[in-house]
């Protein structure tokens, strides 16, 4: 962390409960600072019948705070992430499509939420995402002359990825707004996951040796299928193999299953892997086998392509379109300034329409942002 990207500023840290954000506490205190933290309250809508750890969360938190002589207060956001995340996510999934909600939330509620609440009253907004960023000269402008969405003149702010590309996140804030990348930092972000684990149990945090969470943002223990059921209920349809066209069995909601999927099937005579959906239809199309070659694409369109930072127009980049420590290369045939089709240098299975696909340089240092999929 850059002291001088921090001098005199007002810094607000979004306090989780888990060792991350924990970690980035400390970073300010040995540093002399005792930010404000903010816990963000997201629960379900009737906790009685969620399994949900946000009160451990909070007890972690307040820990937390107290250790390092911070303010804690709790911004309540379960409105606005039941309304936006959640409605964005089963409009996804009835569509036929594959969502990321950990993406939208910190679009809509980390960074968006919490800024109109209270985060409007801070210059940067500090969380434990293992993600980095980087001022540098705007090439557009030659580094001499006019604004920049850095908020200096002839510099831009891009984000950049973690040294650790098993925890790297970038991948998750590749759609936030520029204006949201202007206040981000993260101030754990050159270190690996285990440097963090060391620096939490040298200063006995309480949450030192806690797991990492796993699963969608702040939906705790719930899971997603129950999550998806709750809002859309069932509806069963035909499961055809795709080259044969034989009805297999029938599933419970095309929503409850993605294009890639191996496991939790439930059919008999496999391996099946999910090919396709046909939601005009309902119907589930699947493939015999462990690697059956339908699995695999190797060109797709992506659309509504949002830009970090500057609206480039590369050629040659790597990707990914999941939470994995790869970056693929690639080629970018470009349609139209916020479309184009993806040429990547080896086959990649599991392509699903609404997937975000996360677009970096060749080097896979900066990225430059992230838009939908269609197949």
């Amino acid at each position: 962390m850059d002291i001088r990207e921090i001098e005199g500023k007002r810094i607000a840290v979004l306090l989780s409960g888990g060792v991350d954000s924990s970690v980035v506490v400390y970073e300010f205190a040995r540093l002399g600072l005792h930010p404000d933290c903010f816990y963000i309250k997201i629960g379900p809508e009737e906790e009685e019948e969620w399994d949900c750890s946000s009160e451990e969360d909070l007890e972690m938190a307040t820990a937390v705070a107290h250790k390092y002589g911070c303010k804690l207060e709790v911004v309540d956001c379960h409105k606005e992430y039941w309304d936006q995340v959640t409605k964005y996510t089963m409009d996804k999934v009835r569509a036929g499509f594959t969502p990321n909600p950990d993406v939208m939330c910190n679009r809509l509620i980390k960074f968006g939420a919490f800024d109109e609440k209270r985060g409007h009253d801070y210059d940067l907004i500090a969380t434990g995402h293992y993600a980095q960023t980087e001022i540098c000269p705007n090439p557009s402008e030659g580094g001499e002359h006019g604004s920049s969405p850095s908020g200096r003149l002839g510099e831009v702010k891009w984000l950049c990825t973690s040294p650790d590309p098993v925890k790297d996140q970038t991948d998750f804030l590749a759609q936030i707004h520029d204006w949201q990348l202007r206040k981000a930092l993260f101030p754990i972000g050159h270190y690996m996951k285990d440097e963090v684990r060391e620096m939490a149990e040298r200063e006995h945090l309480v949450n030192a040796k806690r797991k990492d969470s796993q699963g969608i943002c702040f939906l705790g223990k719930i899971n997603y299928n129950d999550y998806i059921r709750r809002y859309l209920g069932e509806n069963p349809g035909d499961v055809i193999e795709l080259e044969t066209g034989r009805r297999i069995g029938e599933h419970r909601g095309l929503w409850f299953h993605t294009i890639g999927q191996r496991k939790g099937m439930g059919f008999s005579g496999g391996p099946w892997f999910v090919v396709k959906k046909d939601v005009a239809g309902n119907i589930l199309y699947v493939s015999h086998g462990y690697d059956p070659e339908t699995a695999y694409r190797q060109s797709f369109p992506v659309h509504d392509f949002h830009f970090l930072t500057l609206p480039l127009q590369p050629t040659e980049v790597t990707f990914k379109i999941r939470h994995t420590p790869e970056y693929l290369p690639a080629t970018l045939e470009w349609t139209s300034p916020q479309t184009f089709v993806v040429h990547s240098k080896s086959k990649i299975h599991g392509v699903a329409p609404g997937q975000f696909c996360v677009i970096y340089d060749s080097a896979h240092h900066h990225c430059l942002g992230s838009g939908e999929i269609t197949i």
